[in-house]
């Protein structure tokens, strides 16, 4: 979540932005390590325990994928909401004309 700062926020709306961006950092980071374990736990189900090596790879490789799937599929979303963000901004202008 970016933080736009101007000139016509308030100190109070830049302070609960920043809470609200810090409380979701921290349900992302929550949310984050309860996926890591669970990877892990079915890892383990697949691998043999005593081959930690293979286990830390395979861990490895599956969460970069899932990582960069994310931030691929999160990036055109992104991006669709901007060009509507843009649409919306256009047809205002063109209103007030």
């Amino acid at each position: 979540m970016a933080i736009e700062y101007s000139e016509s926020k308030s100190t109070g709306t830049i302070m609960v932005e920043t809470v609200a961006s810090l409380i979701t950092a921290a349900f992302a980071l929550v949310a984050a390590l309860a996926w890591n374990e669970a990877i892990k736990a079915l890892i383990a189900r697949f691998v043999d325990p005593s081959d930690d090596l293979m286990g830390m790879l395979i861990y490895a490789i599956l969460v970069t994928i899932i990582a960069v799937v994310a931030t691929v599929w999160i990036g055109k979303v992104l991006i669709k909401y901007h060009r509507l963000d843009e649409e919306k901004k256009n047809r205002s202008k063109e209103k007030s004309e």
